[in-house]
């Protein structure tokens, strides 16, 4: 799987976490859709950065998810609202560990490459 093909990924994800809503459980609705939003496209994006946004939409995801499981035990939040933000949390982690799986790859794929 390309870079670019990554990055339109996390993008899609921004986008879709944005249009969500992200007010389960949080209270506020503004959400942490901005640590993935913005990655993708041509340019100088510092790996680094990007790496961290990712690291950054994970753990906001699975805050969120904790949220809205204290909110279903407590009645303030549906069981279906919580249902889909275990969902959504499961689904980053999962696309941050291909992420992660496909850059040990290639550079273990550089390390074996004779010099």
């Amino acid at each position: 799987m390309a870079i670019d093909s990554i990055l339109s990924t996390l993008d899609s994800l921004a986008n879709t976490q944005a249009t969500a809503g992200n007010t389960i459980g949080t209270g506020n609705g503004a959400g942490n859709a901005g640590d993935v939003a913005g990655i993708g496209g041509s340019g100088g994006v510092d790996f680094g950065s990007t790496q961290n946004r990712l690291v950054n939409a994970v753990e906001s995801s699975n805050a969120q998810a904790n949220q809205a499981t204290i909110g279903m035990v407590d009645g303030t939040t549906d069981v279906h609202d919580a249902m889909i933000a275990l969902q959504r949390a499961d689904m980053t982690f999962q696309l941050t560990m291909q992420i992660r799986n496909k850059l040990v790859n290639a550079y273990q794929e550089m390390m074996r490459m004779p010099v």
